[in-house]
């Protein structure tokens, strides 16, 4: 995980056009055969493509050059095309220029052509003409587009684990999924967004993301908040993580939907659901109705410890997925799915 990067900052060249060829055909009993020099072949391209098995924008390098396009031939032979170069990206990376995104690629195999490779050159048997019977000019390849793109990852998953630092998120995401976050007794042990799958029996996987703790101001970029919320855009359906052992629960969620809601208008508002964590302790038990009391969402109260109440949170999340779900087909798009 400390190999994570959900941004990089990449510059990429096309490849060179190659250059016209400059030749006369001879051969015995034929010795003014005219111009024969061939076109030279176009430069490759470079290609972002989305790819479900890349979780990380770490193996994406600075810099790349595209393949060149080669030489024309004399027997009016064309030089070949540069070959295409494809860079793999993760599922949900966003590409900006100059500060505009310009490509979003969400679904596997979806491409952007990063930077078009240049045009061949002409070889001097383009410029043949009645009136100049024995050119001897060709052209030089074009350059390849040259760009500087931002690349961010935003996590794809159905669900995100809102909360602040040791609200108990990532014990939680362990308890139902494989995924093996670090668990440790102090604030910002989570600095990596992970990604957990829980199994079904009907064989349905439903991706949840442990996103790193909030903290009051993150909108304003305070802490790491940019960072963490930018990973929150992608969720569909929203877990709030409270500690039900602080002295009024309520007020973390509060704070919690007030942050989304400025980092993006309408983010606080997707289906969602109230996870009250810690209910082993004691005074969690007193705090409980009291949080029922003071909002009208749906409390789940459980503990990620102890395995506490576990079956009515995955039942719940199931119910989530089958609403998105539903959702999306009815408005004739294809879900997510892991």
């Amino acid at each position: 995980t400390r190999y994570f990067v959900d941004h990089r900052k990449v510059r990429v060249v096309g490849g060179r056009g190659g250059e016209g060829g400059c030749s006369f055909y001879s051969e015995p009993r034929k010795i003014f055969g005219g111009p024969s020099g061939g076109n030279g072949g176009d430069g490759g391209h470079i290609i972002l493509k989305a790819d479900r098995q890349m979780k990380s924008l770490s193996s994406v390098l600075s810099f790349y050059q595209g393949f060149h396009g080669g030489r024309g031939g004399n027997k009016n032979c064309y030089g070949a095309n540069g070959a295409c170069m494809y860079i793999k990206v993760p599922l949900g990376t966003v590409v900006k220029e100059d500060g505009k995104v310009v490509a979003d690629l969400a679904q596997h195999g979806e491409e952007y052509v990063a930077a078009y490779g240049g045009a061949g050159g002409k070889g001097n048997r383009f410029f043949l003409s009645n009136e100049n019977r024995a050119p001897t000019l060709s052209t030089p390849g074009e350059p390849g587009q040259e760009r500087v793109l931002h690349l961010e990852l935003k996590t794809t998953a159905h669900a995100g684990l809102v909360g602040f630092p040791n609200a108990g998120k990532s014990s939680l995401l362990r308890a139902i999924s494989r995924a093996k976050p670090a668990v440790a007794a102090y604030p910002f042990t989570t600095l990596n967004p992970h990604v957990g799958i829980v199994h079904y029996q009907d064989y349905e996987q439903v991706a949840v993301a442990d996103i790193p703790g909030l903290i009051k101001g993150a909108h304003l970029n305070r802490g790491l908040g940019m960072a963490f919320l930018r990973h929150i855009e992608r969720c569909h359906f929203l877990l709030y993580v409270v500690d039900l052992s602080v002295s009024q629960p309520w007020i973390q969620l509060q704070d919690l939907k007030y942050e989304l809601e400025q980092y993006k208008k309408g983010l606080s508002e997707r289906p969602c659901v109230v996870i009250g964590n810690k209910i082993d302790l004691a005074q969690s038990r007193i705090n409980l109705p009291l949080l029922k009391e003071q909002i009208d969402i749906r409390v789940i109260a459980l503990s990620a410890l102890t395995g506490d109440n576990l079956e009515e949170l995955l039942l719940h999340l199931r119910e989530l997925y089958d609403a998105y779900v539903k959702t999306e087909q009815s408005r004739g798009q294809s879900p997510v799915k892991w």
